[in-house]
């Protein structure tokens, strides 16, 4: 390390400037030579939140797998929050009807087509539910 100061062990550098800091880890960053792509587009996906927009989507299209094409018009994901999905319903009678009567096949079919979403429980609640348009971007 021929900017450390003597007497200095390698790798310690407490004792130099910040500017003196600077060049020696740009030198160490071009002695590693071009960083990879795939650590680039991981940090520009998240920057962007793009990964999160994902993980929704794929939420959003599982829980409309499982619950069927017709009560998918009728319902929409809040959230996932602490392995509980949020789902709003936009009537009471579906209401009733998922929460007593499918709420257990509902979970299993999301936990087969999400396993990595550690989804423990639904939570169903009545409210507006709105379908978002395709936006182009």
């Amino acid at each position: 390390e021929a900017l450390a100061p003597r007497g200095c062990p390698p790798g310690n550098h407490g004792g130099l400037t910040p500017p003196a800091r600077r060049l020696l880890m740009e030198r160490s960053e071009l002695e590693r030579g071009p960083e990879p792509l795939k650590e680039i587009l991981s940090r520009l996906f998240t920057a962007r939140g793009w990964g999160r927009r994902q993980e929704r989507l794929h939420l959003e299209q599982a829980w409309a797998e499982a619950v069927g094409a017709e009560r998918a018009g009728q319902t929409c994901v809040g959230g996932l929050r602490r392995g509980v999905l949020e789902v709003v319903v936009a009537n009471a009678a579906l209401l009733q009807e998922l929460a007593h009567f499918h709420k257990r096949s509902l979970l299993e079919r999301l936990r087969q087509r999400l396993p990595n979403a550690k989804i423990g429980d639904l939570r169903f609640r009545a409210g507006v539910v709105k379908k978002e348009e395709p936006r182009d971007e």
